[in-house]
């Protein structure tokens, strides 16, 4: 019997540009989900008011055989016009933005003000034990920032998912 490997894992950012009418999110989750396919992140808005176009962006990993399928699938459904892969046909710019709650004391409060300097987080809150820091920029610099935020107090996360589009003159 001959085994076939599958390949190794690799991450993926797919831009999906859709109508945007009701269900059509609804679709693309259920391709997904009816396929065992894992979102490791999921953005969606409106981009053109005119020609009522979203853009979705999803981040999801598998083996490049099952890129490919999901490439595919993507491509097939109604209504979808357009289905890059940024990863294969980049260079792209991505970001997220993320809120991040921290308590302090006062021996974690110097500690914790310099890391934001150092990852230029902006403060948009704070109250008498608390900051709440907006940090814009790739994941892996998000992921950083909270690691070393973790046995300084970190309290709550909220992540908007990732947000990418080609460089340059490419569609």
């Amino acid at each position: 019997m001959i085994t076939i490997k599958e390949g190794a894992q690799e991450t993926h950012t797919f831009s999906v540009l859709v109508d945007n009418e009701a269900g059509v999110l609804a679709r693309v989750i259920g391709l997904f989900s009816g396929r065992g396919y894992n979102i490791e992140s999921l953005t969606v808005a409106e981009i053109d008011k005119d020609s009522h176009t979203s853009r979705i962006t999803i981040v999801t990993s598998g083996s490049p055989k099952t890129i490919a399928q999901i490439k595919s699938q993507l491509e097939r459904l109604v209504p979808v016009h357009k289905v890059t892969d940024l990863t294969i046909e980049g260079p792209s710019v991505e970001r997220e933005m993320a809120l991040i709650k921290v308590l302090y004391s006062s021996e974690t409060k110097d500690e914790i003000l310099r890391l934001c300097e150092i990852y230029r987080a902006k403060i948009v809150d704070t109250t008498e034990s608390s900051f709440v820091f907006e940090l814009t920029g790739a994941m892996d610099k998000i992921n950083s920032f909270i690691d070393l935020l973790r046995p300084l107090g970190l309290k709550d996360i909220s992540r908007t998912g990732l947000a990418a589009i080609l460089r340059g003159s490419k569609e």
